[in-house]
């Protein structure tokens, strides 16, 4: 029951948003439904074959990463605020993953949006700083302007330059094993299911549910958390929790009706026939 508690926890906020004038808070939330629904129209997208350069200085083939899963941070190096605690979030995040789906099950790219600012030497700092150099699989790139630019519009993500560097949507994007956009994930904080159960989908099939209670508790927690991109948050919506509950028994009770209807028909039959004989 802990991991629906978790449920009832709300992310951190989840976007940075452009702001189109001061004091305007309508125009700052207009701005974050149109971020959100710019970022859920890429879920379907295909990705190209993009070439980045990595936290060494070698070419790092998006092509080379297809085959499974692929979990994709955006951040830029110089953030002070926001892309460090997402970067610190998500390597806990993978960790936890991967001791239910296997070391091996997905990959991870951190990839640096400035394209002016996150070369190879900032690349480096950074995944050493967030301690995820070490980790397996999790790989550290940018790319040129007009790379950048054509990856990031695959994936939905929206950004502007403001005096903190970049205004952006703090979004993770899950790739399928062959590239296309399967699912986004927002905030610096999201709730461990948002993951991992996309994650599971792709890496054991739609088909794999297992019936044991803290797998079903894990599926409830996933179908009932949604994201508010006006709040900026996740939260546990007991409306759904309530409608898949009342929509179970609903089925139940339709189903002993129709079976007690199918009886007494049979029933009957055999009555009508006995009486003919």
């Amino acid at each position: 029951m802990g991991l629906l508690r978790q449920g009832l926890l709300a992310a951190a906020a989840a976007l940075s948003l452009i702001v189109i004038a001061p004091g305007k808070a309508g125009a700052a939330k207009l701005e974050a439904e149109i971020a959100y629904e710019q970022s859920q129209a890429a879920v379907g997208r295909m990705t190209g074959d993009h070439v980045f350069i990595d936290a060494s200085g070698a070419p790092l083939a998006l092509a080379d990463l297809r085959g499974r899963p692929l979990v994709v941070s955006l951040v830029f190096t110089s953030c002070a605020t926001v892309c460090p605690l997402t970067t610190d979030h998500l390597r806990d995040q993978v960790l936890a993953a991967r001791k239910a789906l296997g070391d091996d099950g997905f990959a991870v790219l951190t990839f640096g949006f400035d394209a002016s600012g996150d070369r190879p030497a900032q690349l480096a700092a950074f995944s050493g700083t967030h301690r995820i150099s070490g980790i397996p699989d999790w790989h550290v790139a940018s790319a040129d302007e007009e790379t950048t630019a054509a990856f990031l519009e695959e994936l939905g993500f929206t950004f502007a330059v403001s005096a903190r560097g970049f205004d952006h949507v703090t979004q993770t994007t899950i790739l399928d094993a062959g590239g296309r956009v399967y699912r986004q994930v927002y905030g610096d904080a999201f709730p461990l299911q948002v993951m991992v159960e996309p994650l599971k989908e792709l890496v054991l099939g739609k088909s794999t549910r297992s019936v044991a209670l803290p797998d079903l508790i894990d599926r409830i927690n996933f179908l009932c958390t949604v994201y508010n991109p006006l709040t900026g948050a996740y939260r546990f919506d007991y409306g759904i929790l309530f409608g898949i509950f009342f929509g179970a028994v609903s089925l139940i009770l339709t189903g002993a009706v129709i079976l007690r209807l199918w009886l007494e028909r049979r029933r009957a039959l055999r009555q009508a026939g006995t009486g003919s004989a």
